[in-house]
């Protein structure tokens, strides 16, 4: 299937939205559907150059979204960086902490420093972006926060254990999340995404047996792209999935 029909979600119509890692990846394809939603987009990256590539790129009959360089590692940044964005587009309602990275390591070359990067780059300012946001949220009488997980910890998949361990704690913030704020009607949701075919999966990793594999795990056979991901974001932004929160999407062709 590759003509696919765009749903529009008029609640999405000028909403503040603020995205992480936006700057490559399933990021890019992020701030392009929130953008073709008539969002007010701001979004961070560590990339300046990707960041930038990703503004042109989404020059269009829709609001150009903002870009801010941040390393997400550097809370102090990342706050800096939701407060430039908040004067440029208000209050957020929206939060996609969607940035990581999936570096391979193996358990006996880990550590204390290396750990402690892991959890920073994958995990930690997730709740970090949630906490300086949540306010904002408050004051608009509520919002929709959607974190990243994986479906890599629910396959016993090895190979980087610091990142899976990260990833199933997003899962756990997330149903922190929901139960603490529901009562200011702010949904907190998780989408775990399988093998997303992005260029640095396909360059590093993909194979033809990999391939092959990977399709007859799924049931429907077809490989995912980052607009998957991005569309299962949209819904759960949008007030379309207003009474839905604390759950996990998986994004994966049944692979699980």
């Amino acid at each position: 299937m590759t003509d696919i029909k765009k749903a529009i979600y008029p609640s999405l119509h000028g909403r503040a939205v603020f995205i992480t890692g936006g700057g490559g990846g399933i990021g890019t394809s992020l701030v392009r559907h929130f953008a073709e939603q008539h969002c007010k987009v701001v979004f961070v990256d560590i990339d300046p150059a990707g960041g930038q590539r990703v503004v042109t790129e989404c020059q269009g009959d829709f609001p150009a979204p903002h870009f801010i360089e941040c390393d997400l590692r550097d809370i102090a940044a990342l706050k800096s960086a939701i407060a430039r964005g908040h004067d440029a587009v208000g209050d957020f309602t929206v939060l996609i902490n969607n940035a990581a990275h999936d570096e391979r390591h193996d358990t006996m070359d880990v550590t204390p420093d290396y750990w402690d990067e892991r959890m920073a780059v994958n995990l930690r300012h997730q709740f970090f972006a949630a906490q300086a946001i949540i306010p904002m949220m408050q004051r608009a009488g509520g919002g929709a926060i959607v974190n990243f997980g994986s479906t890599s910890w629910h396959l016993s998949q090895g190979g980087m254990p610091a990142y899976v361990t990260a990833k199933a704690g997003i899962e756990a913030l997330t149903r922190s999340l929901a139960r603490d704020y529901g009562p200011d009607h702010i949904r907190a949701n998780c989408i775990l995404p399988g093998w997303i075919m992005t260029q640095r999966q396909i360059e590093k990793w993909l194979t033809p047996e990999g391939e092959a594999d990977l399709l007859k795990r799924q049931c429907l056979k077809e490989k995912l792209d980052p607009a998957d991901c991005a569309r299962m974001a949209l819904w759960l932004a949008a007030d379309d999935s207003r009474l839905i929160t604390a759950h996990n999407f998986y994004v994966d062709a049944g692979a699980v």
